[in-house]
């Protein structure tokens, strides 16, 4: 599917440049860029956001940028910790993915999880900004979440129903098929690399109807491997990523504990050619 063949955001560009001179992004590991290292940033991450950020940044005078998004944060903390920072930045436009975290957790309920991010997402719409939300993508390549499809397909019903009632651009994941490959995850198979923030932000800059020069990036093909080779592979993740999640689960801790926001103030935002 190309950019303007999509049906949930159809791309229509702008005739004028966009209207938007401060952002906002508030979230989790997703917004804050996850495995999508910054070659400007020595360990520091860029992600979507950042990249949307430019595009936005280099087609009007006086852009701001800010992104308060911490990994591992549940959505009551979202909540909690970023919508009021998020509100006193006085963005015109502010975007907010969570929930992901809350989804993917044995027991929750996507209509409880809805409807923490309804209260948001209607504190972020009654400053008059215009508020981007992001669908679940469609977990059913992945044999580690797929049992998780089903809550993710009520989640993402309950964000559009939310985007309608609020008037919100929806980013829609879960019709983003180029993505639905590993070649665009990190090591870890729960974030995405920079292929895949790439194609994120391309969608997004579709949804907002903002033109830009992001061409589509093509992964290497994969290796062929042996069963025994992908085994070990399988067990050499689970050792590094699988383990320490699942301990983190057990000892209440998180990802994100003591860490901080990259971006806390509204900042002009613009990165050399070479970095991109």
């Amino acid at each position: 599917m190309t950019d303007q063949d999509s049906t949930r955001t159809p791309y229509v560009a702008n005739d004028t440049p966009h209207p938007w001179r401060r952002f906002v992004a508030v979230g989790d590991s997703f917004t804050e860029g996850i495995g999508d290292p910054d070659p400007a940033a020595p360990g520091g991450h860029r992600g979507w956001a950042d990249r949307v950020a430019e595009v936005l940044s280099q087609q009007v005078d006086d852009f701001a940028y800010a992104n308060l998004a911490v990994r591992g944060k549940l959505i009551a903390q979202i909540v909690q910790d970023q919508i009021e920072p998020a509100v006193a930045l006085r963005p015109d436009l502010v975007s907010i993915c969570a929930g992901g975290n809350d989804v993917i957790r044995p027991g929750t309920d996507p209509d409880a999880i809805a409807a923490q991010l309804e209260d948001a997402v209607a504190r972020l719409s009654s400053t008059g900004a215009a508020v981007l939300l992001f669908t679940g993508i469609d977990t059913g390549f992945t044999p580690v979440f797929r049992p998780f499809r089903g809550k993710v397909a009520i989640y993402n019903e309950n964000v559009r129903a939310i985007a309608d009632r609020h008037d919100c651009i929806v980013a829609d994941q879960w019709t983003l098929k180029v993505v639905q490959d590993m070649r665009f995850f990190d090591d870890d198979r729960l974030h995405y690399n920079a292929l895949g923030h790439h194609e994120v932000a391309r969608m997004v800059l579709r949804a907002l109807n903002v033109p830009n020069d992001l061409e589509s990036m093509q992964p290497e093909s994969l290796p062929v491997r042996t069963w025994r080779e992908a085994r070990a592979e399988d067990l050499g993740w689970a050792r590094e990523h699988l383990v320490p999640w699942v301990l983190r689960r057990l000892r209440h801790q998180s990802s994100g504990d003591h860490v901080a926001a990259k971006r806390p103030e509204a900042a002009p935002f613009l990165r050399l050619p070479e970095n991109r």
